[in-house]
């Protein structure tokens, strides 16, 4: 990661964390969220994330904006989703996914905690309805 780069500075006023080597800065924005999240090369959630989730898939509905990098998305039914910034970026709950690449992949991305799926009109789990 470049320190230089304003991509990966920190965010003044951000609640910062570090979970399995990917870095997320939360700002408070009305009643919802934004943040930016920094996977590293060769982050997988199946093998950094599945232990500490509890979960076979992830099962967080994500939308944002992907401003840096590859990310690669497969879902149970053997559905594959890829995006290479710069994109809108909507993955439905339950889902694997991983970074493509050799770069990080920085995700600007926009929640309301635990009622994110009912706030997007988004599906609780991937289907092809």
């Amino acid at each position: 990661m470049s320190t230089t780069d304003p991509i990966f500075a920190p965010i003044p006023g951000a609640t910062h964390h570090e979970v399995a080597g990917v870095v997320i800065d939360i700002s408070p924005a009305g009643e919802g969220r934004v943040k930016r999240v920094i996977y590293p090369a060769g982050f997988r959630w199946s093998t950094h994330m599945k232990a500490i989730s509890g979960t076979d898939l992830c099962m967080h509905a994500h939308v944002g904006f992907l401003v840096r990098g590859t990310i690669h998305m497969q879902y149970a039914d053997g559905c594959v989703v890829e995006f290479t910034a710069p994109q809108p970026v909507v993955i439905d709950a339950g889902h694997d996914g991983w970074v493509v690449g050799n770069e990080p992949a920085v995700l600007i991305e926009f929640d309301f905690l635990g009622d994110t799926v009912r706030r997007f009109g988004l599906p609780k789990t991937h289907t092809h309805e």
